[in-house]
């Protein structure tokens, strides 16, 4: 995924090159000590300096990074670990040579390609000024405008908070929020609402996720506590200009918070809710995914199919996806950030000067929308607006009635997965009537047996060699 670098300021392309120069240096093994040096040329010892357990919340627009989590191959784009890591590192607040597991670090929900988050948290080990940690420093370092000076506009660095040692971002974390934004260009939004009230509570979601088997799992039950479609105040397009070219581009948003996630599961659940309000699905498909074991037919009181096995279909794109809130007991967390004391270069990275970093990427971005809102107003003039064949609840048609071309072909559908994206095609397969994709146990099994097995020989072979000769 290209990054759109001819909407880029002065400033933030001097920065995205100052994070590529630092890719190209790796980020140290642990077995392979490297020498820290202050700007006088003595060597930084981390040892002589007290440590304190944080948990840090930040933002990051997902487009610009290949996920979250670090990777040890080579990806096209870095990741957002990847680069926090090295901001860390940068103003000395962790030891670089010691890798992620030397500071404790731990993430609290996974994003994959593509996907952003405006509360995502991870908790470490840095520097501090203090032996001890108290709940409300006065003198603390600046960790919110330490960091933000170091990192790309890409990523900001929002508030801090002192944990407890035992503290986990991913553990303590009580519930997480995403949200998902579409428009409703050819749905029918209240029956996505119908559909989605079937996630409330705990159910099996092996059939709205995607399967790992590498990670071995066999229990696919997770509990979602809300699930809410509403509309985006104030719509983007303010002027109306899309709704003279024929299209209803009110913005709405998925808002869902669950206690976990399987692995894509937002995605595979908002690509049946687009299926539910075009129609060419009812809601009740819902629970039917769910209904793994005949479960979800006493719950609801529907008369549903088991399905065991999940049909092939495509998730929905990642773009409008976002993490937006990690939860924690407020007994754990205790969120602030750095005010605006200190240096003007300092103000300029904390408190009100990053509202303002934030707020002109947020003005710059509804100048975007309304230009490409102008194009369409522009290209309308000249060109036919295509046949509307969603959502069925408002045209009166369905997969057996959509008129034939002039030229008695059939028309192609485009079936919406989200953030201006669709599936092209001339015949829609109900899901129920697809392929299905085999059973976990034997898709787990068979990765077991075939990779797993494999893995560990090369974990015992390793091992083996490096425990040679030790006494």
């Amino acid at each position: 995924m290209t990054p759109n670098y001819d909407a880029w300021s002065k400033e933030e392309l001097i920065a995205r090159l100052t994070d590529i120069e630092q890719r190209l240096k790796p980020i140290p093994s642990r077995k392979k000590p490297v020498s820290l040096s202050t700007p006088g040329g003595s060597q930084f010892h981390f040892d002589r300096h007290p440590r304190r357990k944080i948990a840090v919340k930040f933002c990051y627009s997902g487009w610009e990074y290949n996920g979250l989590a670090f990777q040890n191959d080579p990806t096209p784009l870095p990741t957002v670990e990847e680069v926090l890591f090295r901001a860390f590192a940068k103003a000395r607040l962790i030891d670089p040579d010691t890798g992620l597991d030397g500071c404790g670090w731990e993430r609290c929900g996974r994003t994959d390609v593509g996907v952003s988050a405006a509360g995502q948290v991870v908790s470490l080990w840095v520097r501090s000024v203090f032996q001890e940690s108290p709940r409300l420093p006065d003198r603390e370092l600046q960790y919110v405008s330490i960091l933000n000076r170091i990192l790309p506009p890409t990523i900001r660095v929002l508030a801090w908070s002192p944990v407890s040692p035992s503290f986990s971002a991913r553990f303590n974390c009580k519930y997480r929020h995403y949200k998902y934004f579409f428009t409703a260009h050819g749905l029918d939004v209240s029956l996505m609402q119908r559909a989605a009230d079937y996630l409330v509570g705990e159910h099996d979601f092996r059939n709205l996720s995607k399967l790992d088997p590498a990670k071995q799992i066999t229990d696919f039950c997770r509990r979602i506590i809300s699930a809410r479609v509403s509309p985006v105040e104030p719509s983007p397009d303010r002027c109306g200009i899309t709704m003279q070219a024929g299209h209803d581009d009110q913005l709405y948003v998925l808002d869902l918070i669950g206690s976990a996630f399987l692995y894509h599961q937002v995605r595979h659940i908002m690509a049946v809710l687009f299926l539910v309000g075009t129609g060419l699905e009812p809601p009740s498909i819902i629970p039917t995914l769910m209904n793994t074991d005949g479960s979800e037919s006493a719950k609801t009181g529907l008369q549903l199919p088991v399905v065991d096995r999940k049909p092939e279909y495509q998730m929905a794109d990642g773009l409008p996806l976002m993490l937006w809130e990690c939860a924690f007991p407020d007994s754990d967390v205790h969120w602030q950030c750095d005010g605006d004391t200190g240096s003007p270069g300092m103000q300029k990275h904390s408190g009100t000067g990053l509202v303002r970093q934030i707020h002109s990427v947020y003005q710059r971005s509804l100048i975007h929308s309304a230009l490409e809102a102008h194009f369409l107003s522009a290209a309308v003039r000249y060109h036919s607006i295509p046949p509307q064949y969603f959502p069925f609840s408002r045209t009166g048609l369905s997969v057996g009635t959509i008129p034939r071309l002039p030229n008695n072909t059939a028309p192609v559908i485009e079936v919406p997965l989200g953030g201006g994206t669709c599936r092209r095609g001339v015949k829609y397969v109900p899901l129920l009537s697809r392929k299905r994709l085999d059973h976990v146990d034997v898709a787990n099994a068979r990765w077991k047996n075939g990779k797993g097995s494999r893995y560990e020989n090369r974990k015992a072979l390793i091992s083996t060699a490096e425990t040679d000769g030790n006494e």
